[in-house]
């Protein structure tokens, strides 16, 4: 029977393959500790729809309870906040657009989806069967009829059919994409050619690089001019400009002095302890390890100390002092292949059954595809493998210590009862459970303070101005570093942990000093020296990027203009260049050999009659002139191949942009940085 929980486990697919642009995410906060005071902000704006937080926070809520996952991690905090604006962006994009142009899913389809006959990616992650991987009807009858008592159970079936319903539409959009492009004719011809044709030849050129800066000029008008014929280029997302210090803390020699001095305390009183469990338990960086290992999987002197009963260390590597000793020793396999069946905790008396039967000679893999529960296995006569004795743990490690090949042991663990066969057994040899005691080398307290002071000075000397703080910079030798944060980024690139940074610099105003930050082992200090919440980025800022374009431009009109021959000789000798081969473009080739990557040249060679002096090129990093010697034709590709593989090309193309195009359409702004 499908279960709740299963149903939670297979949720959330549908939203990975309608729209497979991540955009950037964020991590919530709790509500009440946002401090709203009863205000609900604006975290974002889809399509002209102002995103208020409750609605946002609602749908993160949504999709967690869906996938029955939590924020673990920084990955899977970013991947629920993704899901969840991504969700928002079809319910006030997608959705009221399908409804717009007609595409509706009827009640038929909808029970064709759950039916199977018009298959759902949805509806078969939920209930398909993992060890067949059919889909199962009977499944969802089994789940339904739990949804009649269970409300959860029923807001989970409509969020289920609510994911299959925008599935549906966008399979459906996709294919009126889909049905729209087509290739000609005059296509087809030209793919066939540049797949079957090869061209040789020779080359001569020259580098925008060899021609001096100073024989060309660019004035300020001219870069004025080029940024207004071509603002689109310079589109930019809104964004916020930081310049921030490191304050770091790192262990003074006093430090490491201290620290060797309490280690090797420690180390004594580790070395005389007669209640080895009791020391380690009570040392804050004290460690007890689950399993048994051998001598092969210690280090060498970490070995020839534990399995001759002596203490190892403490010893300084890896960054931290490290002791460890010998808690408990046992003779046992180095490794154990075992079958298992696993069973609910409260089928005990089946258990017991089973085991009876098993022990009597009872089939295993037989009897484990038939009554465990745990599919992944199940399905494989319950094969679990053979494992290094290491990796078995508490009630597990004690059960098969003395197991031998054909034992049947019975383990309650947990929330659920295994009955575990051991089909193989290697010699018994010493293995040792190890408690060990750590101390990372790293700063004191007192240290902490002396550099949390040092950024508390830099603070009252910075606060002011943008000079103030790089002079305070200056005086405190820590060196300013600049970081733009783009709408929507939850992080500063090369600064670990530094999501309050980043969420304090949406909320801040120009010239606001910050807080002093915990960044990791450091302490980050930043001030706000620009707020850029242009449609285009400014004149000021691609003035350079403009100007080295220009250059290049004018560096090929002068070249050109000096360039002088009748013959490929004589113009390589006006260039100053040589001339050397070609072998083998084609008209999808990359690069041309001796040249590199230039695909101006290397369409123009593709373009080019045979024996014909060619015009000048502008490529990517100079200027050249050519000639094609041979040109070698192929039967590699059909009309027919080549219609296929360009109508296949020009579909997935179309179907990959048009939803980035959608929301493109709907200019959607993440303000979601201010809060989150």
């Amino acid at each position: 029977m499908a279960s709740l929980n299963t149903l939670r486990t297979k949720f959330g697919i549908v939203l990975s393959i309608i729209i497979a642009l991540a955009l950037l995410a964020f991590i919530l906060s709790l509500k009440t500790e946002m401090g709203f005071s009863g205000n609900d902000p604006r975290v974002g704006v889809i399509d002209g729809e102002k995103i208020n937080y409750s609605e946002y926070y609602d749908q993160y809520e949504t999709i967690k309870s869906q996938n029955n996952m939590q924020e673990s991690d920084e990955q899977q905090s970013a991947m629920l906040a993704n899901a969840a604006w991504q969700a928002l962006i079809a319910k006030h994009v997608l959705t009221p657009g399908f409804d717009r142009m007609g595409l509706r899913v009827t009640e038929p389809e909808r029970l064709a989806m759950v039916s199977g006959q018009h298959p759902s990616q949805a509806f078969y992650n939920a209930f398909a069967d993992p060890r067949t991987g059919e889909y199962s009807v009977a499944a969802i009858s089994q789940f339904l009829a739990q949804a009649e008592t269970n409300p959860e159970a029923a807001n989970a079936w409509a969020q289920l059919n609510e994911q299959a319903r925008l599935e549906r539409e966008v399979q459906k959009y996709f294919g009126l994409v889909k049905g729209g492009v087509y290739v000609n004719s005059l296509e087809v011809a030209r793919g066939v050619e540049a797949a079957n044709k090869s061209f040789s030849g020779k080359w001569a050129g020259k580098k925008f690089s060899a021609v001096p800066d100073s024989l060309v000029k660019v004035s300020s008008g001219d870069v004025k001019a080029y940024y207004n014929s071509h603002k689109n280029q310079f589109k930019q997302t809104p964004s916020r400009t930081i310049s921030y210090v490191v304050f770091e803390v790192s262990p003074t020699d006093d430090d490491l002095l201290a620290l060797e001095k309490s280690v090797t305390e420690v180390g004594r009183e580790f070395a005389a302890a007669e209640e080895v469990k009791t020391f380690v338990r009570a040392n804050r960086n004290g460690k007890i390890a689950d399993s048994y290992v051998s001598a092969a999987q210690l280090s060498d002197e970490e070995a020839k100390a534990l399995m001759a009963g002596e203490m190892y260390g403490p010893v300084l590597k890896n960054n931290e002092w490290t002791m460890s000793r010998a808690l408990d020793s046992k003779m046992v396999p180095d490794s154990v292949g075992v079958r298992h069946i696993v069973l609910p905790y409260a089928q005990e008396a089946l258990a017991d059954s089973l085991l009876t039967v098993l022990k009597k000679g009872g089939d295993f893999a037989q009897t484990a595809a038939r009554y465990s529960v745990y599919d992944a296995t199940a399905a494989n006569g319950g094969e679990v493998g053979v494992l290094p004795f290491s990796a078995f743990t508490g009630e597990f490690a004690a059960a098969l210590a003395n197991a031998r090949q054909g034992d049947i042991v019975k383990i309650a663990s947990g929330d659920a009862i295994q009955l575990m066969q051991v089909y193989r057994a290697d010699k018994p040899s010493k293995h040792v459970q190890v408690a060990t005691i750590t101390y990372p080398v790293e700063a004191s307290a007192a240290t902490r303070r002396d550099v949390h002071n040092q950024a508390g000075s830099f603070m009252v000397n910075a606060k002011g101005s943008a000079a103030a703080f790089a002079d305070a910079a200056s005086t405190a030798a820590v060196t300013p570093r600049v970081a733009a944060i783009a709408q929507g980024d939850r992080t500063i690139r090369g600064l670990e942990d530094s999501r309050e940074v980043a969420r304090w610099a949406y909320g801040a105003k120009e010239g606001d000093l910050s807080a002093i930050f915990n960044v990791g082992k450091d302490y980050v200090i930043a001030t706000l020296t620009e707020i850029d919440d242009n449609e285009y980025a400014p004149l000021n800022k691609v003035s350079a990027q403009i100007r080295s374009q220009l250059l290049r431009d004018k560096k090929y009109d002068y070249i050109v203009k000096n360039l002088s021959g009748s013959t490929l000789a004589e113009q390589a000798a006006s260039l100053g260049s040589e001339v050397e081969d070609f072998s083998d473009v084609t008209f999808g080739s990359f690069y041309v050999n001796g040249v590199g990557m230039e695909p101006r040249l290397v369409g123009a060679i593709a373009s080019a009659e045979k024996g014909a002096l060619s015009a000048p090129v502008k490529g990517l990093s100079g200027v050249y002139v050519f000639e094609v010697g041979d040109v070698k034709t192929d039967d590699k590709q059909t009309a027919e191949g080549e219609k296929v593989r360009a109508q296949a090309m020009a579909e997935g193309m179309a179907q990959q942009f048009a939803i980035p195009a959608i929301q493109q359409m709907a200019k959607i702004q993440d303000l979601r940085g201010e809060y989150f």
